[in-house]
């Protein structure tokens, strides 16, 4: 039931990162702080499908 999702910046909306959740547990919309290269900072960074 884990299905892959894309993390994008929140400032540029490019898609850095990749990772899993699941689909059953976690209804909501994931987001985190992470790096973003083309920015050179931490932003954060939200599930887009």
């Amino acid at each position: 039931m884990r299905e892959m999702i894309a993390l994008a910046c929140g400032a540029c909306k490019r898609r850095n990162y990749t990772t899993t959740r699941n689909k059953k547990k976690q209804t909501d919309r994931l987001e985190n702080s992470k790096y973003c290269p083309f920015c050179r900072k931490h932003t954060p960074h939200k599930e887009v499908k």
